[in-house]
């Protein structure tokens, strides 16, 4: 079976973005290219932290009401949340309603605001774990990494919860650490080129 999904457009494309209509965006204007926004990078944490045990497309049809219930994932705003704001949330139609992700968030917001006073910014410390070339095979061939498992390990070291290697693994070939694009994908030259372009925050 091929590993790719020729879209309207007859452009070849990573087969995953053929499962459902609202992935073609998805992966054509964000899965991949570097991040290096505080925010853009918690967001996404917190996303797959909640999208464990579900899938990737629940989570996408719900994000502008996870935007909308935590503050934009404005992590000084949501590390200062209480149990009003936990009971709230557990309320919230709009968000995956688990109280354990609820609080993992928060209590990341918390870790987040102690990274950027020792870190200057969460970019600056993720993007030191970007892998090298021979930890990874073939675009989407695996599900962890070295460098996932050493940074789920520091994450944890710091207080960080819910975000297991596989977890960490996902948020890096979203957020542009890796290139994961299928060989092929008419999307994998764009995103070398913007990673190549990228400057690595320190």
């Amino acid at each position: 079976m091929s590993d790719l999904f020729v879209g309207s457009d007859a452009r070849p494309r990573c087969r995953w973005c053929g499962a459902a209509p609202e992935f073609l965006d998805y992966h054509d204007r964000e899965w991949g290219f570097p991040v290096a926004d505080d925010i853009r990078l918690f967001e996404k944490l917190c996303l797959e932290s909640f999208q464990s045990g579900l899938s990737w497309r629940t989570i996408l049809n719900k994000r502008d009401g996870f935007r909308a219930a935590f503050d934009g994932f404005d992590f000084n705003i949501v590390a200062q949340y209480g149990e009003e704001d936990v009971n709230r949330l557990l309320t919230d139609e709009n968000i995956v309603r688990h109280k354990g992700k609820i609080s993992a968030v928060i209590n990341n917001a918390a870790r987040a605001v102690e990274m950027v006073e020792t870190e200057q910014s969460l970019a600056a410390f993720f993007w030191r774990f970007e892998p090298s070339s021979d930890e990874l095979g073939p675009p989407q061939s695996q599900s962890t990494s070295k460098s996932s498992v050493e940074l789920a390990r520091e994450l944890k070291k710091r207080g960080w919860k819910f975000l297991g290697p596989t977890t960490v693994f996902a948020f890096m070939q979203a957020m542009g650490l890796i290139n994961d694009h299928s060989e092929g994908c008419a999307l994998r030259h764009d995103v070398e080129m913007a990673r190549g372009n990228f400057k690595r925050p320190n």
